[in-house]
């Protein structure tokens, strides 16, 4: 399964879809704020925003790989990327079909086209290493997950039918995690050279790996509550176990008082 852009790999591509700010740019961008599957945005609907309140706006995405539809709550970015593909849907040539993005031919043939793009954004923007349309989706769950999103909403915000499948994100998000914290140890803070570009986080470094695992345990933990005895609540107390050493050696780097 594949795993979450890194911080750096997720910052050059979005400078770079923001660089281009084309079409193709716009629908990337729209799975990165929205964790949609590619063949989902490829159905959206020319209509797919929708009013859910005062100032609160929803995406309706359509029924996908799993057979289920849903309403993604979105904020003012996201709407503006939605109108701006509004406008080139205007431009196109090709008459209107309902469809937000248009297809010159096959549906395939326009996830081909989205594909070979994202492969020129990230030879442009200096990525090395392989970039799928599916990462994408990856690292908005993480993010969900680092800002303390609920397991449920979650799992609603991405489709998924059954927990199982919301848990091995969880578990791929642990495990960057870990690879955070032997990155870190393996290069302390004081020894840790000036960032040569503006900070991303202010919890950046050390304090945000504490923070994303405070959250995620805090997740975890909330999840394994409403579950009766049984192999997924194991499976909890497994990753819970995992999350308490983790967060133990993590601190560890740190000293009171330091």
């Amino acid at each position: 399964m594949p795993r979450a852009l890194s911080m750096q790999q997720d910052q050059l591509l979005q400078q770079e879809l923001l660089r281009r700010n084309d079409l193709c740019a716009n629908v990337f961008l729209l799975l990165r704020h929205t964790g949609m599957r590619i063949g989902e945005a490829a159905d959206l609907s020319f209509d797919c925003l929708h009013a859910s309140g005062t100032d609160q706006w929803a995406i309706h995405v359509p029924l996908g790989k799993l057979k289920t539809e849903r309403m993604v709550p979105v904020d003012s970015f996201v709407c503006e990327l939605v109108q701006r593909l509004r406008f080139f849907r205007s431009l196109d040539p090709l008459p209107a079909d309902g469809r937000l993005l248009a297809r010159s031919s096959t549906r395939e043939a326009l996830i081909r086209q989205l594909r070979r793009y994202l492969h020129s954004v990230c030879a442009e923007a200096d990525i090395a290493k392989r970039i799928v349309p599916h990462q994408l989706r990856h690292t908005y769950t993480s993010e969900m997950l680092r800002s303390g999103v609920e397991f449920l909403s979650i799992m609603k915000l991405l489709g998924h039918a059954s927990p199982e499948m919301t848990m091995l994100y969880l578990d791929i998000a642990l495990t960057d995690l870990q690879r955070e914290f032997h990155a870190a140890r393996s290069e302390p803070r004081h020894l840790a050279p000036q960032p040569r570009a503006q900070v991303v986080s202010a919890h950046a470094g050390l304090d945000g790996v504490v923070d994303s695992l405070r959250a995620t345990q805090h997740l975890v933990e909330m999840f394994r509550r409403t579950l009766p005895d049984g192999a997924p609540r194991r499976c909890l107390d497994h990753l819970s176990n995992r999350l308490t050493k983790i967060l133990s050696e993590v601190r560890k780097l740190d000293p009171p008082g330091k």
